[in-house]
């Protein structure tokens, strides 16, 4: 298939006038003029497919409460809203179910079908602080387990490519040393101050999950676990759904980090995609009002907005659009290694792209090189 005409976002970050050609489910060719007979897009622009690497659910489904239907749903509501590849992220549960969890990702991450690219897993706990647990369940918390997480990264077919812990608890230095080389390590759910997490970044922890959000806060004279993101070259995720964090500080941090070094995420839960309601998030019932959801104790409980809708409110509150982009798409890929195959637009990755107008109104969706009907 060949694209026309289009402004496509290059692999330097910016926007340019070229043809795509895809073959294969690959991208072929990117040139300013391609010879050939395809789809005129008269101008408008060509992203790659978003891909979420912090996401529990949508559409009334949660990756932790498994069913290969429930899994296929979700897969086709991201690819409709422009997220073509994504981590399914987990909670903090307990070990059984958890083992559960990890062998049906397994089998559905290697099936092929249509709609969004499930390329691993982000085991977001249960290796947290009870005293930055947010949404999650205080009940199934416990220490860092080597043994646990080996076994969980067996069931799950070795797809666990991001791992949170709370850097304080004990046994975590022995988990960051025994595991930095087998699974991207992030700070998260932490009551760390800055020389605890400036001490895990040391020994090799290389993230921060939705930075700002359960974890010690930046102040000037505790600058905390965002102080020790800002002083590292470590990696942050970041939430910029407006609910999570002030606009200002989605601008800020950009300023602070570079677009290279965020990876704008959705968080979502079940609630995406849905009404206001009452919803679950790893066990706990959750209040969704007007995109906010919350626990009972009042804790936000993830969000109700998609990926790409955070990255369109991300260019509201100030940021560059090509940053914006370039957070939701290759920076993310980078972290778990997979930028020369998904986020971005280049001969050999996957044909993951999303046309879009000038405002970030979606035209159109290909997820391997195939038009989402």
């Amino acid at each position: 298939m060949l694209l026309k005409n289009a402004e496509v976002y290059h692999t330097d970050f910016t926007f340019h006038k070229a043809d795509i050609l895809m073959e294969d489910g690959e991208i072929k060719s990117v040139a300013p003029s391609l010879p050939g007979t395809g789809e005129d897009l008269g101008g408008l622009r060509v992203i790659p497919g978003l891909l979420d690497i912090h996401s529990h659910g949508c559409v009334g489904c949660d990756w932790s409460r498994g069913g290969e239907d429930n899994y296929y749903k979700m897969a086709r509501y991201y690819a409709e809203n422009g997220v073509t590849a994504l981590l399914a992220t987990t909670m903090s549960l307990p070990a059984d179910t958890l083992d559960s969890i990890m062998h049906e990702l397994r089998a559905f991450i290697a099936a092929p079908r249509k709609g969004a690219k499930v390329l691993g897993i982000n085991m977001e706990g249960p290796f947290f602080s009870k005293e930055k647990k947010g949404a999650q369940n205080e009940a199934n918390l416990i220490d860092p387990d080597i043994g646990l997480f080996r076994r969980l990264q067996e069931a799950s077919g070795n797809h666990i490519l991001l791992c949170d812990i709370a850097p304080e608890l004990p046994g975590a230095e022995e988990f960051i040393k025994a595991l930095k080389d087998e699974v991207r390590i992030s700070l998260a759910h932490t009551a760390a101050g800055y020389d605890t997490a400036m001490h895990a970044v040391s020994l090799g922890a290389r993230h921060a999950t939705h930075l700002y959000n359960a974890m010690t806060p930046f102040t000037h004279r505790s600058p905390g676990v965002v102080g020790a993101v800002f002083d590292s070259d470590i990696d942050a995720e970041m939430i910029s759904d407006g609910i999570h964090l002030d606009p200002a500080v989605v601008r800020i941090t950009f300023k602070v980090l570079g677009p290279g070094r965020i990876a704008l995420i959705s968080d979502s839960m079940e609630a995406c995609g849905m009404p206001n309601g009452m919803y679950e998030l790893g066990g706990q019932a959750v209040t969704v009002k007007d995109g906010l959801a919350t626990i009972a104790s009042g804790s936000i409980a993830g969000s109700a907005t998609n990926q790409f809708e955070c990255m369109r409110r991300a260019i509201r509150f100030g940021v560059r659009e090509e940053d914006a982009i370039r957070a939701a798409t290759h920076s993310p890929a980078r972290m778990i290694g997979m930028q020369d195959r998904v986020g971005v637009i280049a001969p050999g990755a996957v044909a993951d792209l999303v046309v879009v107008d000038r405002d970030y109104d979606i035209k159109a969706v290909y997820t391997a090189g195939e038009r989402l009907a």
